[in-house]
């Protein structure tokens, strides 16, 4: 009766370090993973200042864009023009000023990880002109983190109905 009590101690045990080691390899740093997260939102962020091709090179090429108050765009082509059609139009309205980004969070399960915060534009004369949040999910390809869905949207109500 002994010997049966020993031998279930000892499988318990054994099974709990093997419990330990899995977790143990499941919780590795990701430190550098969560940088490059947030390093691509600082890119996002700079669009009028890195320019279209550099933006669209951060997104997989099944992503999908969810932008504010306009139609899904899918693929990395279609978010190519995307950007290049918004930074064009932002540039000539003279809305390409400096963003920041606030309450920032992330995290990295695997291969697959999220950001999401709040951010303003600051226009002529340190007036805010824009302020909102965003959301975005990536996945690691070749050990580079690309955007698998991006969404942002505005604080400020929608506009009136006409």
């Amino acid at each position: 009766m002994q010997v049966g009590k020993i031998t279930v101690l000892v499988m318990m045990s054994l099974f709990a370090v093997i419990a330990c080691t899995q977790h143990g390899l499941n919780t590795l740093n990701t430190t550098a993973d969560e940088a490059a997260l947030r390093a691509a939102d600082d890119a996002v962020n700079h669009e009028c200042d890195l320019g279209y091709e550099t933006v669209a090179a951060l997104y997989a090429e099944d992503a999908v864009l969810l932008p504010e108050g306009e139609p899904i765009v899918r693929g990395r082509e279609a978010i190519r023009e995307y950007f290049r059609s918004s930074i064009a139009a932002n540039r000539k309205a003279g809305e390409c000023g400096p963003q920041i980004l606030s309450d920032r969070a992330v995290g990295v399960s695997g291969d697959l990880g999220w950001s999401s915060g709040a951010g303003k534009e600051i226009g002529p004369g340190g007036a805010i002109t824009w302020s909102g949040k965003y959301l975005s999910v990536s996945r690691k390809v070749n050990g580079k983190w690309l955007y698998i869905r991006d969404t942002w949207n505005s604080d400020a109500p929608p506009p009136a109905a006409k």
